[in-house]
């Protein structure tokens, strides 16, 4: 659980409450705590499958898939003839991703594209309607202004692990925490963008394009 964004009781009702879908999601998300993946939690997923309908996505980009949690989330928010494009950069993740999306259901919606987020974002044509951005920490200020580029106006770009254990907030100096708090300094001043850090988990930021 990640520590210093909110008390841990607090942590554990949000966590009760949540949404944790039909038996085949619900069995993604225990393989993911048994065998200690980086998903997203059951409150979080269902956060981002609320912003993804709220706006009626039919495009969605997700940068990390891991074993296919927050994907299927996500492109189950989608119309039936929505599409969710998923990148990984290990084969063999995107392996077990592929499969669990299969048992999920939402397979037939779903592309993924193994390799670096960086490089694949380069040969990715927009627009998006909703890009969720969850890769390694320190790529963070790479991709994120190829991302606002691919995103429509009126689009969002959901960021997880913002907060980074509070790490950002304090005097860290980790290349990890540095690349995090460039690019939520850098997307809280980008004039295309309104963004606000939900404090979920371990900080979910969520930023609205207003202008091309």
């Amino acid at each position: 659980m990640p520590r210093g964004i909110v008390y841990e009781e607090i942590d554990e009702y949000i966590d009760g409450l949540a949404n944790r879908g039909d038996p085949a999601l619900r069995a993604v998300e225990q393989q993911g705590e048994k065998e200690d993946w980086p998903i997203v939690a059951a409150a979080e997923g269902s956060f981002l499958h609320i912003l993804a309908r709220s706006i009626r996505a039919r495009r969605i980009l997700e940068l990390g898939t891991a074993i296919g949690y927050s994907g299927t989330w996500l492109a189950r928010a989608l119309p039936d003839d929505g599409e969710l494009i998923t990148v990984e950069h290990n084969p063999e993740t995107a392996a077990i991703a592929r499969k669990n999306m299969e048992k999920t259901g939402v397979a037939s919606k779903v592309k993924i594209l193994v390799g670096d987020a960086q490089g694949i974002l380069k040969d990715l044509k927009g627009p998006f309607d909703y890009i969720f951005n969850d890769i390694d920490k320190a790529g963070y200020p790479a991709v994120l202004d190829p991302a606002i580029e691919r995103l429509r106006v009126g689009g969002l770009l959901v960021t997880d692990n913002v907060l980074w254990g509070g790490d950002v907030a304090r005097k860290d100096r980790s290349k990890e925490t540095q690349a995090i708090r460039t690019y939520n300094e850098r997307l809280s001043k980008d004039p295309r963008m309104i963004a606000a850090i939900v404090p979920l988990r371990d900080g979910v930021s969520v930023a609205l394009k207003v202008r091309g």
